[in-house]
């Protein structure tokens, strides 16, 4: 590497910035000019983290070294956090973990520090609920659950209640049942209730999984309250907007994500979800030198209207499209455009099985154990990054790779 390279930064080594990372390496190396550009990722530690499971309990699978890989492709780490950028110095301010301040900067940045659980300020939510929205939070809960036997039983000891009646809460509850009986004991009695505040439970996953979906809540033993809000947490339970209350030792907060923090640092229109808007070369619209990916861009994904979700299977073009791109503008080569029409999801609904849709009107194409061993290689295998093989990287990296075939 020349002292004089210039500087493409990835900010997080998420889904999104694991294969940016993969599709600049890609793109230096077929154009010989490796040594003229330094590619670094800026994350905490060199992993990633496997969100789509936090719901599970595997929690040794969940954050997978990647240091080899990047190794293998020329990619180098740093550890830290960026703690603030400034896309007119083009300067991004770090901090290490033993609280060390540095600043980097760079000639391109990629923006793909991913999205954060959405805290409204609902009475007793920051000291009484949990989460599964990050590897620490699903430890943490884990461990309340255990400590749950150790306690006398009683309805607020032996209940869960899940808030939040989403593709994560779903997920959430629908494996509760089963978990509690093996913590408590099968005499245990169990009550896992999910409250959602829309009139349906899954409002964005569309009337057609429903049917499965609330099918398989029952089956499971999971309650679903629709149409209420949860107005305060204490650490005996809930209340909810028509004054109910439901006891719980054990509240688990799943309503709604948003983006990093530093999408908010980006200059320009920024949506409902804090995203940064993207063109369709995932440049910010308004900062011609940073990329957005991930859970930090709002970016179209096809010509008939529809927006990349917060979701692995979207990080994973983004991050690719972002990457190549960003290498492209400093080897001063054609950019590729952002497309991914195809649009599936795949639910895990506990011991039932799964149900898996095709399409943003999402007909349902499968269910029940039959998607549930879809889901489990999606979990598994499909969304984990390759081995640290750089031929082998470089075969799944480039930016019109199909996703979903």
């Amino acid at each position: 590497m020349s002292a004089d390279a210039r500087q493409l930064l990835i900010a997080g080594s998420g889904f999104a910035g694991t294969w940016a990372a993969l599709a600049a390496a890609r793109a230096l190396a077929q154009a010989g000019r490796e040594a003229d550009i330094a590619i670094t990722v800026i994350s905490p530690a060199p992993q990633l983290h496997i969100r789509p499971r936090l719901y599970e309990t595997a929690f040794d699978e969940m954050a997978p070294d990647i240091a080899p890989l990047l190794a293998a492709v020329g990619v180098a780490h740093q550890a830290g956090r960026v703690e603030t950028i400034d896309t007119v110095r083009r300067e991004l301010a770090l901090v290490a973990a033993d609280g060390e301040r540095t600043t980097r900067r760079y000639d391109k940045l990629v923006l793909a520090t991913g999205s954060e659980l959405n805290r409204p300020p609902v009475s007793g939510l920051l000291e009484h609920a949990f989460d599964v929205d990050q590897l620490a939070g699903a430890r943490k809960l884990d461990a309340h659950l255990h400590a749950l036997a150790a306690r006398p039983a009683n309805a607020a000891r032996d209940t869960v209640v899940v808030v939040g009646g989403g593709f994560t809460g779903i997920e959430t509850a629908a494996e509760m049942p089963a978990r509690l009986r093996a913590i408590l004991g099968a005499n245990a009695r169990t009550r896992v209730v999910v409250i959602e505040q829309s009139a349906s439970i899954g409002p964005d996953l569309g009337p057609g999984p429903r049917p499965t979906i609330e099918q398989a809540l029952a089956a499971c033993g999971v309650e679903a309250v629709t149409g209420l809000a949860v107005t305060a947490i204490d650490a005996d339970g809930i209340t909810t907007t028509d004054g109910s209350h439901y006891p719980s030792n054990t509240v688990v907060w799943t309503a709604g994500a948003r983006a990093s923090a530093l999408a908010a640092q980006i200059p320009g229109g920024h949506d409902a979800h804090g995203r940064v808007r993207a063109d369709r070369f995932l440049h910010a619209a308004e900062c011609a030198d940073v990329f957005v990916t991930g859970d930090t861009a709002h970016a179209a994904t096809d010509e008939a209207g529809n927006v990349a979700m917060m979701s692995c299977q979207h990080a994973l073009g983004l991050g690719r499209v972002a990457g190549y791109n960003a290498a492209a503008e400093l080897l001063e080569t054609p950019l590729h455009p952002y497309s991914q029409p195809k649009y599936v999801t795949c639910l895990d609904l506990g011991p039932w099985g799964a149900v898996y849709t095709e399409g943003w009107e999402r007909t349902v194409l499968m269910s029940g154990a039959e998607a549930k061993a879809l889901k489990r290689s999606i979990n598994t295998e499909w969304i984990y990054p390759p081995p640290a093989d750089r031929e082998a990287a470089f075969a799944l990296a480039a930016p019109d790779h199909v996703i979903v075939p």
